[in-house]
């Protein structure tokens, strides 16, 4: 009788690997009737080098056998805690993990160790959706490498900044070797003549992804943002949209070729109001942005405390007060600052990405863009019937945000 563990489910490869999302792994040995028959995962999760796992936090997790004799491991609870970056604060807020698997039974006897992962991908803060496979590739994505949803048109103004994120690792092992390949994002912008201009941004990656901090990289969605390769006029005409089309190469066997769905953004003129500029964390653990064109409002609401100071000269030979004083004092005092904010008239297919507004942890208000100066959100709506071109002819949302920052800087 054969004593080898195998595994009949693991994560899919040469993809990010989505954290909030079960991570699992499916592992079975023969053994499993044997008396206190149990399976064992050794979990290393770490950041920095492929190569560091060595000094890595340990979790040692034990599974007993179900019915059927496997031993079904979920990672992302180990996966997603150890993720503790806000996204604005790194490019690529990303972690390496290796899974060595054995078994343990009569109080002793053990397998040989059996390492689950290569190669090697990153971990992101990112979640599935309902109703995907467990442990589905990201890379199924339809605009993969470019780590968004959509949606396939957008609008920005001439003056607008925003980035996304791409895939920008290779795969490899903790010992390597590395496999080779590149990335590459191009931009094809359309001008007022007619005309058209073609712009690529390629990077060959070999050793810069042996590093988390290489595994996503930004890329300029917007006119403004620095690093955007297409000129703003030709010719004396000024360029009217634009479209970003990601790929991504693995030089393995077989050769593995990705080429995402194209973007394109149509620039518009400048609104009667002044856009609310938003930008958040998506599924997929980097950002998107939409301009909120219609009216918006502010309002500034005081949160105080109160007690009653006891009045009255109670040292002295008789008891007096002053007119100046009060029986109602303040002690603690502050506002909370809250931004309602009118999208414009969106296609249907900004509905997947207002979903993901609304359950994003992590938003900001973009509201000096020159400057780059961002107001952290917390999302106060919490409720939106999403509407469909086919009963709604004009689609337009409200969503109200809590501003992050007190009026007070009290820390």
């Amino acid at each position: 009788m054969s004593l080898n563990i195998t595994a009949s489910q693991v994560p899919s490869a040469y993809s990010p690997i989505l954290a909030q999302s079960p991570i699992v792994f499916s592992v079975f040995s023969s053994a499993n009737a044997s008396s206190s028959f149990y399976y064992t995962l050794d979990l290393r999760i770490w950041s920095g080098s492929r190569f560091d796992s060595g000094s890595a936090p340990r979790y040692s997790l034990i599974k007993y056998p179900n019915a059927l004799g496997y031993g079904i491991f979920d990672i992302s609870r180990f996966a997603n805690s150890s993720l503790t970056n806000l996204a604005l604060q790194a490019t690529s807020s990303a972690l390496w993990y290796t899974t060595t698997f054995n078994y343990n039974y009569q109080g002793g006897i053990s397998g040989s160790d059996i390492t689950l992962r290569a190669p090697i991908d990153p971990l992101i803060d990112g979640y599935q959706l309902f109703p995907e496979a467990i442990n589905q590739n990201v890379s199924s994505s339809t605009f993969y490498p470019l780590l968004t949803s959509g949606p396939s048109t957008q609008s920005v103004l001439i003056t607008d900044v925003g980035w996304g994120g791409i895939v920008t690792y290779m795969p490899g092992t903790d010992a390597g070797p590395t496999v080779s390949g590149s990335v590459d994002i191009s931009y094809t912008g359309s001008y007022a003549d007619g005309s058209t201009t073609l712009a690529r941004k390629s990077m060959t990656i070999v050793s810069s992804s042996l590093n988390t901090s290489a595994s996503i990289s930004w890329y300029p969605t917007a006119p403004k943002q620095p690093g955007f390769p297409l000129a703003l006029t030709n010719n004396g005409y000024d360029l009217t949209s634009y479209s970003i089309r990601g790929g991504r190469q693995i030089n393995a066997s077989p050769l593995r070729r990705v080429i995402g769905a194209e973007i394109k953004y149509n620039i518009v003129c400048p609104q009667y109001y002044d856009p609310i500029r938003i930008f958040w964390k998506n599924r997929f653990s980097q950002f998107d942005w939409l301009n909120f064109y219609l009216k918006s409002t502010e309002t500034f609401e005081t949160q105080q405390r109160v007690y009653q100071p006891q009045l009255g000269t109670w040292n002295s030979s008789t008891l007096t007060y002053n007119g100046y004083q009060s029986a109602t004092q303040r002690y603690i005092v502050d506002a909370l600052q809250t931004i309602t904010v009118n999208t414009g008239y969106l296609p249907e297919s900004y509905n997947e990405i207002m979903k993901q507004l609304l359950v994003t942890d992590e938003a900001y208000w973009m509201y000096d863009q020159p400057q780059n100066l961002v107001k952290p959100l917390t999302i106060k709506t919490n409720n939106l019937t999403f509407k469909t071109g086919v009963n709604d002819k004009l689609i337009q949302y409200t969503i109200a945000f809590d501003i992050g920052q007190p009026y007070k800087l009290i820390i």
